[in-house]
């Protein structure tokens, strides 16, 4: 009998680091244009498209614009994703069978563990300076565009550690769900390529197969997590601890005020990103674990 082979640690947060650095850079733009139309008031005239968000601020504030926040969204994705893919194969590690396959239900609970850890670990604090520094650049008179580091700096200390935590309670919710969610889908739909195909279980799947199995596993992420996404995003606004007392609050007053598909508002450009980033940090990670053996 063949003894099962264990992620190694080191790989797995190395490899889930480099992954999570690139697919930031490369889909951010989709990132902005979400985080913008979540923040859009009711009343605003201003246009649901994306894309049309997108040209419009490229046109009017410059394509360097649509990077505000990128920094802080690099640092944080990298971070991230080195933890999530660390927790997901220590967890998974302990879950597998005999034959180290991982089912279904255990598959969801490795992931649902990963997203509370990089929760907690990277994706609050970095989501914070991120959405502030979103929303500071639309207001009449930005407070923290003065620098990429003066500005994140001032954000930080006007914000405090209470601020920067503010959202935690819908950032884990959200991370939650969207591993519980992405990588239970991705290794349940991993398995069963495997599986058709007769390959063992840690036999990486081609780059075509891999990058399409993270890209449907994306899809089903945001349309079943967008509500929790939409309220975290709420809740780390400039202000918004004088407009919802708590998260519960912030989605009650969102549905009552503003209707059930407010919660759905940013739901393309997040496909996009989440489309583009699942096929893209799937694929560097398996490529990245096989370059170091």
């Amino acid at each position: 009998m063949t003894e099962k082979k264990k992620p190694d640690p080191l790989k797995s947060f190395i490899a889930g680091g480099t992954a999570g650095a690139i697919e930031g850079a490369i889909t951010y733009p989709f990132e902005f244009a979400k985080t913008r139309l979540q923040l859009v008031d009711k009343s605003s005239t201003a246009s649901r498209n994306p894309l049309v968000l997108i040209y419009n601020v490229s046109k009017t504030q410059g394509v360097s614009s649509l990077y505000v926040g990128c920094p802080a969204f690099i640092v944080g994705n990298t971070v991230k994703a080195s933890v999530r893919f660390l927790g997901f194969d220590y967890i998974k590690g302990l879950l597998v069978d005999k034959e180290g396959k991982l089912s279904g239900p255990r598959g969801v609970i490795a992931g649902l563990g990963a997203g509370l850890l990089e929760s907690v670990v990277a994706v609050t604090p970095f989501e914070a300076i991120k959405t502030a520094l979103i929303d500071d650049k639309q207001t009449a008179k930005p407070k923290y565009q003065n620098g990429l580091v003066a500005g994140t700096v001032k954000l930080c200390k006007d914000m405090g550690f209470r601020g920067i935590y503010a959202g935690v309670v819908p950032v884990s919710m959200r991370q939650a769900a969207n591993q519980a969610v992405r990588l239970g889908s991705y290794n349940a739909i991993k398995s069963m390529i495997q599986q058709a195909s007769g390959a063992p279980p840690n036999e990486p799947l081609s780059s075509v197969a891999t990058f399409a199995v993270g890209s449907f596993a994306g899809i089903i992420t945001v349309y079943s997590t967008m509500p929790i996404d939409t309220v975290k995003t709420r809740m780390q606004a400039l202000g918004a601890d004088k407009l919802y007392s708590s998260t519960l609050n912030c989605f009650a007053k969102i549905f009552k005020e503003e209707g059930l598909l407010t919660f759905w508002k940013g739901a393309t450009p997040r496909l996009g990103r989440l489309v583009l980033s699942g096929g893209i940090v799937f694929t560097i990670y398996e490529k990245m674990l096989v370059l170091m053996g």
